[in-house]
């Protein structure tokens, strides 16, 4: 198991893994994610060693090599064929097994790695995990063998992280190459968001922020576009390029680039747009002419003509491998790209510019996780070339300190299951062995079960622990208790008496700012931490009494006529945000910690994002918020302020000592009994998750799923795979109940060829689109029966009590986004004509229609299984009626 950043060597570990299999005359297999990925691999192994192979999806090449490229996915379909190949394997590298984590394919892995014989051996390259000791334990319980650990989370290249204020000027350093964050340089950067505009004297900060912003508000399209411009010129200027520009959206990854372009900047000297017209023009030269007149691919070259390109998901695939062979030929110096560039591609820049921290994630807009802004800040600085990599965040006031300080000092995140029971698993499980113990095996041996397993042993020791303080507690003296008064009588008057000396105007006046964390307390309440918005001073105010803060205080609505807030908990999930005066002879805490404000905190949605702020503080101090020092921080300077420190000092180590202070401090910090009850239904309840609870809801899930198989025909009563199961087996690429059913069924005799492939472009799941697709009757037909279908089955299920189940969300799956798109292009029309009836991306339309191909070679060897050879005939001429042009143009890198 090697777990380190990019460019720290992994793929040496790899090689030389493959370079043992070639002198022992042994098999290996190399997996990777990503078909991308695997032909890259593929064209790299080649060139350092003779024989190797590649198997994809849609390209098989030399597939008895001694060295083989493969998705796991068909990893995992060989394995559960028992496939000879398999058998040969003495070595398997998992490439980019972080994607373990994945909630859709991440089965895939742990499927894999609990299936290989236990003879074959193992290499697993990851990005940085937090446990990977624990993914290595998990190894060992399953294959029985030593699984050893390279770890490292040093960076080859060390990064320096900037911000740059949008609508603002100039880059701030957050954090240095060391890992260090630069809080004051935060705090400056704070202030020139804040910072009116030229000539507007003293006018209110929120009326005088939004003017200075005016015509380029930050979170605008051409404010930000304003802001990338004088950064990409900046970088340009000071030779800081390559540079990757990270955005969330492809749309704007291609309005960037454009715009960096009719911006006039160009990276390129005449030679180079020489040698990018060669690559070019010898790149696009297996497509047609009105192919290579697409608008894509002719809007494509005068950008790279300039060194500027744009890299996603919905590019051509063709322009997507010219884009990153010029970008490793140096040719390409500013890239604007998504996320998915840096997953997996090891094509390293500079400079790595984010255009947004800030990310929807399919259900909400959340900040980037730190394991996120690691892979892709990682892509800044490339070994042997740069001693430093650069990496700057573009930000408004959203950003708060903390947030900052996670982003880009944070711990990458562990590497969790994504393990779930599928069909396409069970019946092929059963296929090898009757009945479903190899299945119950299965989830047994998975790293969800270990995981789970870990959690409870770890929560019964904590469980030892708390136990053991209640009983102490409970054996606590009274003689202890009455000492124990005595003495925190004493050290009461000593800290009264040390802070009303910070609260001194003259000691603290210049620590209260705006966003400090202040503490309040009455003699009838506890009001817990705040954010301080405003300090008024009464002239020649001497003591604390004479000074009123504005406080920003979580509270409850008071009840009656006065409506006054009411304290709340810390971890109270009902509380408000209320702003609440009080003097400074009542704040008995002073944070080190500082929040960025809100413009305009009468607004509701600053109130909660500041309350969010607030909770995350707590939540990243459990042990409580840190605060100014007196002697380090504040420098307090005082006889009486150092004999009350010496006396508190005495007294604290007297109190350490005496019994009951113990109890009584545990009983406050912890609430042991509350504790105690609620650690010991956490064990219940991992105890039956893992010893029952959970194993059995895995096994109900089971029971249930055969039960359906059953229904269907698929398997005997007594869980013998049947002809309609065996042809099951065949299907992984889409839903394998509702396609055997449709083959059963005789839902694709009555279609001819072009309506085929079109109901089959249906089953394979596409872009998101809000278009209203209308379809001709001959497509509209198919698309009812294929519903009628689904809705079938997902009944079924429910009747069965699979889990998770509800037929009309079930039957939206399939989605007709691009049926009449496929049933044109299988007809004949050009590429140019389809990508004229969608708004769906031409690389996601060459995606589907790769995807479609590959499942029809399914659909042809499960047909068979079926004993019908016309069936299967029929996909076969519908595969050739789609293959053809540009998307079946081969890869650069084969």
């Amino acid at each position: 198991m090697v777990a380190a950043h990019t460019s720290a060597g992994k793929t040496a570990v790899a090689e030389y893994a493959i370079a043992v299999a070639f002198r022992d005359k042994q098999r290996v297999v190399y997996t990777s994610p990503i078909k991308a990925l695997s032909n890259q691999k593929y064209r790299e192994l080649s060139e350092i060693f003779t024989d190797v192979g590649l198997m994809t999806g849609d390209v098989s090449i030399n597939a008895n090599a001694t060295c083989l490229v493969m998705t796991t996915e068909i990893m995992r379909s060989m394995i559960y064929r028992g496939s000879e190949v398999m058998r040969e394997v003495a070595w398997v590298v998992f490439d980019e097994v972080h994607y373990m984590r994945d909630r859709e394919r991440g089965v895939v892995w742990e499927e894999s790695i609990i299936s290989l014989s236990k003879d074959a051996r193992m290499v697993f390259l990851s990005a940085t995990l937090s446990n990977a000791s624990e993914f290595a334990r998990w190894i060992c319980s399953v294959h029985g063998t030593p699984c050893h650990v390279v770890y490292t989370d040093k960076r080859p290249v060390p990064l320096q992280h900037y911000a740059f204020p949008m609508g603002g000027k100039g880059l701030f350093l957050v954090s240095d190459e060391q890992g260090q964050f630069k809080t004051s340089n935060f705090a400056k950067l704070t202030a020139s968001l804040d910072k009116p505009a030229k000539g507007e004297g003293n006018q209110n900060q929120n009326e005088s922020g939004r003017k200075a912003r005016e015509g380029k508000d930050s979170k605008s399209k051409g404010g930000i576009i304003e802001d990338l411009v004088k950064i990409v010129k900046l970088v340009k200027d000071k030779n800081l390029y390559p540079l990757i520009v990270f955005s969330f959206s492809r749309r704007e990854c291609e309005t960037y680039a454009s715009e960096m372009a009719n911006k006039h900047i160009d990276f390129n000297t005449k030679e180079e747009q020489e040698m990018v017209n060669k690559i070019f023009e010898s790149a696009l030269g297996q497509l047609d002419d009105s192919e290579k007149q697409l608008p894509a691919v002719q809007a494509m070259l005068p950008l790279l003509h300039r060194g500027i390109a744009m890299h996603h998901s919905g590019l051509l695939p063709i322009l997507k491998e010219i884009i990153e062979i010029l970008f490793q030929e140096g040719l390409v110096k500013a890239l604007f790209a998504t996320e998915t560039f840096a997953m997996g591609l090891n094509m390293p820049a500079k400079t790595v510019v984010f255009t947004a921290l800030r990310k929807w994630d399919g259900e909400r807009h959340r900040w980037m996780s730190s394991s996120e802004y690691i892979q892709m800040s990682g892509r800044a600085g490339r070994r042997g070339k740069d001693d430093k990599g650069i990496v700057i965040m573009m930000v408004d006031e959203q950003l708060d300190e903390l947030t900052c300080k996670d982003l880009t000092s944070g711990k990458p995140g562990p590497l969790e299951s994504g393990f779930r029971l599928t069909y396409y698993t069970l019946i092929n499980l059963l296929g090898r062995t009757q009945g479903t113990d190899n299945m119950e095996q299965m989830v047994k041996k998975s790293f969800y079960q270990f995981q789970h397993e870990l959690s409870m042993r770890q929560t019964e020791s904590k469980l030892e622990e708390i136990n053991e303080e209640v009983r102490i507690l409970e054996n606590s003296t009274d003689e202890s208790a009455k000492e124990y008064e005595m003495l925190r009588s004493k050290l009461n008057k000593a800290e009264k008496v040390m802070l009303a000396e910070m609260q001194k105007p003259s000691n603290c006046l210049k620590y209260l700012v705006p966003g400090r964390l202040v503490r309040i307390s009455t003699d009838k309440a506890q009001w817990g931490w705040g954010v301080l918005l405003n300090v008024s001073e009464e002239k020649n105010g001497r003591d604390a009494s004479q000074c009123m803060l504005d406080v920003a205080l979580r509270c409850k609505p008071g009840k009656g006529p006065s409506s006054e807030p009411l304290p709340v908990s810390q971890d109270d999930p009902d509380s408000e945000l209320f702003i609440v005066p009080a003097k400074l002879s009542l704040v008995t805490g002073f944070s080190s910690l500082r929040l960025t404000l809100p413009k305009d905190l009468r607004k509701d949605s600053s109130k909660k994002s500041l309350l969010s702020a607030l909770a995350q503080v707590f939540k990243k101090f459990p042990d409580g918020v840190p605060q100014l020092h007196p002697y380090e921080d504040m420098q307090i300077k005082s006889s009486s302020f150092d004999s009350a420190v010496k006396e508190a000092q005495e007294l604290e180590l007297e109190l350490k000592n005496n019994p009951h202070f113990q109890e009584v401090e545990k009983r406050e910090r912890l609430a042991t009994f509350e504790k105690k009850a609620a650690l010991q239904a956490e064990a219940v309840r991992l105890r039956m998750s893992m010893g029952g609870g959970e194993l059995q809801r895995f096994q109900q899930q089971l029971k249930a799923m055969t039960s359906v198989l059953k229904k269907l025909g698929c398997i005997s009563e007594t869980g013998v795979v049947l002809t309609k199961g065996r042809a099951t087996c065949e299907i992984d690429t889409a839903d394998e109940l509702v396609t055997t059913e449709l083959l059963f069924a005789g839902g694709f005799q009555s279609l001819d060829k072009h309506q085929c492939v079109a109901l089959v472009s249906v089953l394979i799941q596409s872009d998101e689109t809000k278009e209203v697709v209308k379809l001709k009757e001959e497509l509209s037909r198919p698309l009812l029966m294929l519903q009628e279908t689904a809705k079938h089955i997902a009944e079924l299920s429910i009747a069965c009590k699979v889990e998770g189940i509800q037929v009309e969300e079930y039957t939206a799956k399939f989605k007709p986004n691009l049926m009449d798109v496929v049933y044109a292009w299988s007809k004949g029309s050009t590429f140019a004509e389809i990508c004229q009836m969608t708004e769906v991306y031409e690389g996601s339309i060459i995606r589907h229609i790769r995807r479609l191909d590959e499942f029809l070679t399914q659909l042809r060897s499960a047909s068979k299984k079926l004993g019908d050879e016309e069936l299967a005939q029929k996909f076969l001429e519908s595969q050739e009626s789609i293959r053809r042009g540009i998307i079946f143009s081969n890869s650069l890198y084969l």
